[in-house]
């Protein structure tokens, strides 16, 4: 199959790699893209432009920041193919997404390039699970793949949040030297994970923690512990 990829940053990479090494063709659009992009689209064919990555692929996968996949899904609303938001958003964004499409698969990406899993919901979702076929990517069909992604992110990028909250804190009131001497060595290492990734990531979290903070209050569960981790990787 003709797949489309929107765009290869280091997730979406892994995602068109995969697909690739299973026997079909990329297509990603370099326009506007940075020369850092076009060297990790090197395995896939560029067709110039999003609107001529719509026009020729038979599916497209949106794999951006959270913070832009529904404007994206507007934007591109009437294509014809099988469109697969495989971003971090909460359900509720993710059926406003679809509702652009008339065939749409919901997908939520745990873990990290090259070989996350990639769980799929949806009519479609086991059309576009099969074109990982003998690919590093394992898919698995779930019921709601962006709520699932939701509970997952929100213990992991939560809890570092908070880790480097209270790192802030205990520096702010001049209590760091005791407070590290009692943390385990576990803690100073999952910290020293959380600075590095925040420091790599933490501007794409930002949308993210905000749709955990709307995932959680659309299910009457508090948001407030998403929306503090969303100042935390603003800072």
């Amino acid at each position: 199959m003709i797949v489309g990829l929107l765009h290869p940053g280091e997730m979406g990479t892994a995602v068109g790699n995969a697909v690739v090494a299973a026997g079909h063709e990329v297509l990603w659009a370099s326009e506007g893209r940075s020369a850092e992009t076009t060297a990790r689209a090197e395995a896939f064919t560029d067709a110039g432009t999003a609107a001529e990555v719509v026009r020729r692929a038979e599916v497209v996968f949106s794999v951006i920041p959270p913070h832009a996949a529904l404007a994206t899904a507007r934007e591109l609303g009437g294509y014809s193919g099988i469109y697969v938001d495989a971003n971090a958003v909460a359900p509720a964004t993710a059926r406003e997404a679809g509702s652009n499409f008339a065939r749409f698969v919901d997908g939520g990406i745990i873990g990290g390039p090259p070989d996350p899993h990639l769980y799929l919901s949806g009519g479609e979702a086991e059309t576009v699970a099969a074109l990982f076929a003998g690919s590093p990517i394992e898919t698995r069909v779930v019921r709601d793949a962006s709520a699932l992604k939701c509970a997952y992110a929100g213990w992991t990028k939560g809890s570092a949040a908070l880790l480097l909250a209270m790192r802030a804190y205990a520096e702010a009131t001049g209590v760091w030297d005791a407070l590290a001497a009692e943390w385990p060595r576990e803690l100073h290492e999952r910290l020293a994970a959380a600075e590095r990734s925040a420091a790599k990531k933490g501007w794409r979290w930002i949308g993210e923690m905000r749709e955990i903070a709307a995932a959680l209050e659309a299910e009457d569960l508090p948001p407030g512990f998403h929306e503090a981790a969303a100042q935390i990787y603003e800072r």
